[in-house]
């Protein structure tokens, strides 16, 4: 039977989406599930099998038709094994996450860093389509980033390359999921804003925040934007903090593009706006004028197109 598809499915902190897509790309069906991380390994393992299920029923394809399966997932991973190490946003520690799945489907499986398939992804089909060096930073749940460098994505010796979100940015800044202080992600990230935001309610301060329940990033953005003052500080604290994260990153790499994705980037001209004043305070003149810093092409997908085109590639 003719391998006409590739399966992509992008592990999250917060949900797992997937994708059958034909091998030139194009998506054919989706589906995703909340990650319920809390629930363990063997649970969120259900789940992964449960997507690619799913997209294989929905897009009326069989596993005999489909080529390859890619994965990205946070890290750090031993790629070359398929086992996720750990990581600080999902329960599992030096769990084989591939094996079980190529002996479930007998379809080659493929695991990599999520930002490092979303960079390939944004490279192939995205915001970087034409550079030869480009950098991806995801901020969402998490921060990470993912690279193509002349041409070529960049893993690094141990494919954990670009754990943009775990650069200590503050000495003695609050804990972090990884266990550092003053991370990236742990001052920058969604879940950090949500944090902030929590907080000022907690010690009393007058802000509108206090309206909801459970706020978090969305709400601090929308409430900044109606000009609440506590709102518009904790978001420019964490925009200034994710302008410092992206002008190290320029200033180690030299890219002609640094791509910015997640959700934290559906923020718009507040989110580039304030990141672009970061860098150009930060950075080398030369640097800073020659890197554009653009929205992700692929948007929210960035991360199940950049597991399809994983499969892609690595299935060729």
């Amino acid at each position: 039977m003719e391998k006409k598809y590739v399966i992509g499915i992008d592990l999250g902190g917060t949900k797992i989406s997937g994708a059958l897509a034909t091998v030139e790309g194009d998506i054919i069906s989706q589906y995703t599930v909340p990650t319920k991380a809390s629930e363990g390994e063997l649970p969120v393992l259900g789940r992964i099998i449960e997507t690619i299920e799913k997209v294989l029923e929905e897009g009326k394809a069989v596993v005999e038709e489909v080529k390859s399966i890619g994965i990205g997932s946070p890290g750090p991973l031993d790629t070359k094994t398929g086992v996720i190490i750990t990581t600080p946003n999902l329960p599992f520690k030096n769990f084989k996450l591939v094996q079980p799945i190529v002996e479930k489907f007998g379809i080659p499986t493929y695991l990599d860093n999520d930002a490092n398939a979303a960079a390939i992804g944004e490279y192939v089909f995205g915001a970087g389509k034409g550079t030869e060096n480009m950098v991806f930073i995801t901020v969402s749940t998490g921060i990470g980033g993912g690279a193509i460098i002349n041409g070529k994505a960049f893993r690094g010796s141990t494919s954990n390359a670009l754990e943009v979100g775990h650069m200590t940015l503050e000495q003695d800044g609050p804990i972090c999921g990884c266990g550092n202080h003053g991370c990236a992600e742990a001052l920058a990230s969604g879940t950090a804003i949500g944090k902030r935001a929590k907080e000022a309610v907690t010690q009393g301060l007058k802000t509108s925040l206090a309206n909801y329940e459970n706020p978090g990033s969305y709400e601090v953005f929308q409430e900044a934007a109606k000009g609440d003052d506590v709102a518009k500080e904790i978001l420019d604290k964490a925009l200034t903090y994710l302008g410092i994260c992206v002008g190290n990153v320029i200033t180690s790499f030299d890219p002609e593009m640094v791509i910015i994705g997640g959700g934290v980037s559906q923020g718009g001209a507040v989110v580039f706006d304030k990141v672009k004043e970061v860098v150009k305070e930060r950075c080398f003149e030369t640097l800073a004028e020659n890197c554009k810093i653009v929205p992700a092409g692929l948007g929210t997908d960035a991360g199940v197109k950049g597991a399809v085109a994983l499969a892609i590639l690595e299935s060729k």
